[in-house]
């Protein structure tokens, strides 16, 4: 398998039978033409975690308008129908938490977010993939605080517990481990924009699960040395760990 960074959470994963691209918003180094064009033979199933303008866009439907040679299945989470992103022609598939759904190729469960949408759980030829979307411990830096406060106010957000917020992203996490406790592949946010402690998600991920390899996401505003700094936490449980240094870079699994 072949995984290429494209920007901020997106990315392209490619096997024997199929490509599988996640949460496509934009393409600095134009990863998508080398497998968007007319004499593509492999499947492309093209996930959308949820309706946020990084994550999701409506240019990913114009792949299959351009090239109506290549097959493609778009599976994306309910909310974007929801907030009107899309409409309910433009996916073959539309998932929410718990969902299931499988063909010839690949198996997916929509599992959680502790923000908006889902995060995925995808076996293909033998190997789980994870994507987390927007799933993480965003409020990690208030939790450094002694004592923690109980509300917080926040621009973005509004009035916000911190301890309530963590509270929810482990719960995503604990029914994350009820459906399997292994993972070949995680990607997952590692966002300096967090502040202090902003590798903490990420180290509660690798603490509940084994993970084959990590890949941090999510990372584009704080850049690409900053999403290193979860390596040696990885390092400590023998979890290889990419350290990306540009768009368009690419690992063989």
């Amino acid at each position: 398998m072949k995984l290429t960074y494209i920007f901020h959470s997106g990315f392209v994963l490619e096997t024997d039978r199929c490509i599988l691209v996640f949460d496509y918003w934009l393409d600095p180094s134009d990863v998508m033409k080398n497998y968007v064009h007319p004499s593509g033979s492999k499947r492309i199933y093209v996930f959308a975690s949820h309706f946020h303008p990084d994550h999701f866009t409506k240019r990913i439907f114009e792949w299959r308008d351009d090239n109506p040679f290549s097959e493609y299945t778009y599976i994306l989470s309910k909310d974007i129908l929801k907030h009107r992103r899309a409409q309910k022609e433009d996916a073959d598939v539309w998932m929410a938490r718990g969902a299931v759904w499988k063909d010839e190729n690949i198996t997916v469960v929509a599992t959680g977010s502790n923000d908006s949408g889902v995060s995925w759980i995808v076996e293909v030829e033998g190997k789980r993939i994870f994507h987390a979307g927007d799933l993480c411990n965003w409020y990690a830096r208030f939790l450094a605080e002694d004592p923690v406060p109980e509300w917080i106010e926040s621009d973005e957000f509004g009035r916000i517990n911190p301890l309530y917020e963590e509270k929810r992203f482990l719960g995503e996490l604990k029914d994350i481990r009820k459906i399997t406790d292994t993972f070949d592949l995680v990607m997952f946010p590692i966002d300096g924009r967090i502040g202090n402690g902003y590798t903490l998600g990420a180290r509660q991920f690798i603490d509940r699960f084994k993970v084959g390899m990590l890949v941090p996401m999510h990372f584009v505003m704080s850049g690409f040395e900053s999403a290193w700094r979860m390596k040696p936490f990885c390092q400590e449980k023998n979890i290889p760990f990419w350290c990306i240094d540009k768009e368009g870079a690419c690992i063989t699994l």
